[in-house]
């Protein structure tokens, strides 16, 4: 009698995460790509938070902070991702599939958080190449168009193509069922290229730093008394808007006491 085949045995997902089914994947581009997957109903998580995502590897997890770009009421996880050849997990992590699984930590955190800052006018959420995943999560929670009289999603990237999600943001957005009223008169969208020709370009350093963002959008001075800042990118990015605001004043918020920017330091570079 011939023996029967036999199937290798799943790795076990380890406690501290939840295995997740993959129902999506899009390639932006080949150096950044979107997917989604299943969500276990014991998830929660606030708009700009991240958790440790990734895939088991010879029977261990090998994780990386992720912001998640889905809102905290979406029924899926979303999320942003850069492609790395010889990352040790985007290398692997841009080959996923549909119906493959995938890690995501049980314990979301991040200072991306509404509450991390003080009471404010304007909410500007400036990013570079993926930093902007926490973003979209953000300016799909209604409680920040209750708190601010205005919300400027910046993305500074290098080529067009790179800007993940400009037409939703542009088309889609605007019009969602239950978002589109609340968001319209305020949410500004302002996606800026380097290496290309665009109807906005330079780099978001630049652009915050000449004003020329304001003047673009129809805004007053950046300022700490009535402006808040997000920052969410590029470690040279983050360092150069950092010292920006401090020399105009800003302080920054942190889990433990409120803020008038605050900068999230978790990124996935490999």
């Amino acid at each position: 009698m011939d023996a029967l085949p036999i199937t290798p045995a799943k790795p076990a997902i380890p406690p501290a995460f939840f295995g997740e089914t993959v129902t999506w994947v899009h390639h932006w581009t080949d150096k950044q790509f979107s997917f989604r997957c299943t969500r276990d109903p014991a998830l929660r998580f606030v708009a700009g938070q991240f958790a440790m995502i990734g895939l088991m590897v010879n029977g261990k997890p090998l994780v990386r902070a992720y912001s998640m770009v889905s809102p905290p009421w979406d029924e899926e996880l979303e999320f942003l991702s850069i492609k790395v050849q010889d990352g040790p997990l985007t290398s692997r992590l841009q080959h996923i599939q549909v119906g493959d699984t995938v890690l995501i930590g049980k314990k979301p955190t991040g200072t991306l958080l509404i509450e991390n800052l003080l009471p404010g006018r304007t909410l500007w959420m400036v990013s570079t190449g993926t930093g902007m995943a926490p973003f979209m999560s953000l300016v799909r929670e209604p409680e920040v168009y209750e708190k601010y009289e205005k919300v400027v999603l910046m993305h500074g990237v290098r080529e067009v193509k790179e800007l993940a999600y400009h037409d939703y943001l542009q088309k889609d957005l605007p019009e969602h069922e239950f978002l589109g009223e609340m968001l319209r008169d305020k949410l500004l969208y302002y996606p800026t290229v380097t290496r290309e020709a665009f109807r906005t370009q330079g780099r978001v350093t630049t652009l915050l730093d000449s004003g020329q963002v304001n003047a673009d959008l129809g805004l007053p001075p950046l300022s700490p008394e009535h402006d808040r800042v997000m920052l969410c990118g590029s470690e040279a990015m983050n360092a150069d808007v950092k010292a920006l605001l401090e020399a105009r004043g800003f302080v920054e918020g942190s889990n433990n006491e409120p803020g008038t920017y605050v900068l999230e330091k978790a990124f996935v570079t490999k």
